[in-house]
């Protein structure tokens, strides 16, 4: 194929060397169908499409990075393609939540230092990263429904940089102390529809454990509401627990947690050595905003995040912009407004 030598690209083709131990490489071919010649060739179809797809302007063209999405999909290249194409899309139509993700924004690294979302350092016993999440310290008067997306698109863009996450997967661990109606307002609950249903699609992460406690009942619709919206196969990995007690009870384990939650390294020391992470993975995250779609060759609809519109394809003609019961998200980040 002829090479367009009119555009730099934001990381260029390489001849990928695989680094992985020999345990990843056969679960990455017992999962997800892996293996040397499957890869080589999907990488190619992968490079060739995007540079030859008028509606992708810039992208990444690494391995490590395509190999997200083929993952993901266990080498389904078409739905590999789908995925990147939609990534790229909405991380430029949601631009105030998912681009700039600097963790030395202060309001990130307030974020972060409060303990709202990070990673645990180690791995467990299936070589899984486990990532903490508590919604409660999220003070919905101070912070925007763009600051929530955002650190937790720095979290997962971070994670994602590593292959070893790619084919193993994440646990991830949430207490919901705290969490009350204010912050259920940060978004509307057709703005909550799309973000989680664009967000399975699109974020190319395998969840295989979620586990929650301390949810509160005052909020059960909320939460029955949110286990709608997710695919079945995500639906019955999830456990949630009464309180910390019963998770210990139920066996989950805790080895991997902060102190506070049964493991032994206090909390705080774990989110300065995320944050040494997130530092060194800084540069890669920023060079992500080079990344760009031409948004006039998508229909309103796809642009706003539409699931409809998605599911109907990325063309211009897909859904009719006259239809004005769905609005989306675009441009809509704010900060709540309490009286």
């Amino acid at each position: 194929m002829k090479e367009d030598l009119t555009i730099e690209w934001v990381t260029a083709a390489d001849d990928y060397k695989c680094k992985l131990s020999s345990e990843t490489q056969k679960i990455a071919k017992d999962e997800l169908r892996e293996d040397k010649n499957t890869r080589d060739q999907a990488l190619q179809q992968m490079r060739d499409w995007i540079k030859m797809n008028p509606r992708i302007e810039n992208s990444r063209l690494d391995a490590k990075w395509l190999l997200r999405f083929l993952r993901t999909k266990k080498f389904n290249v078409p739905m590999a393609q789908e995925a990147a194409e939609r990534y790229l899309l909405l991380r430029q139509a949601y631009n105030p939540a998912f681009n700039n993700l600097d963790i030395g924004e202060p309001v990130m690294d307030e974020l972060l230092s409060l303990g709202y979302i990070f990673a645990v350092p180690g791995r467990d016993n299936k070589g899984r990263r486990v990532i903490v999440a508590r919604p409660g310290v999220f003070d919905p008067y101070k912070y925007t429904n763009a600051d929530m997306c955002k650190i937790h698109a720095i979290t997962y863009e971070a994670l994602m940089e590593d292959e070893e996450n790619q084919i193993r997967g994440f646990v991830h661990f949430a207490d919901g102390g705290g969490v009350s109606f204010p912050h259920l307002t940060l978004f509307t609950p057709r703005e909550a529809v799309r973000i989680v249903k664009n967000g399975e699609r699109t974020v190319p992460m395998r969840h295989k454990e979620v586990h929650a406690i301390n949810v509160p009942s005052s909020l059960k619709f909320a939460l029955d509401f949110g286990m709608s919206l997710i695919s079945e196969k995500i639906r019955k990995r999830i456990k949630i627990y009464t309180s910390l007690e019963d998770a210990l009870n139920n066996k989950i384990d805790a080895s991997m947690l902060p102190k506070e939650y049964g493991g032994t390294m206090p909390m705080k020391e774990m989110i300065e050595l995320w944050r040494k992470e997130l530092i060194e993975i800084r540069p890669t995250l920023i060079l992500h905003d080079k990344m760009k779609v031409r948004t006039h060759l998508y229909s309103e609809k796809a642009r706003e995040g539409a699931i409809s519109a998605l599911k109907q394809g990325f063309g211009c003609q897909d859904v009719s912009s006259t239809d004005s019961t769905l609005h989306g998200i675009t441009g809509s980040f704010r900060k709540l407004e309490v009286d």
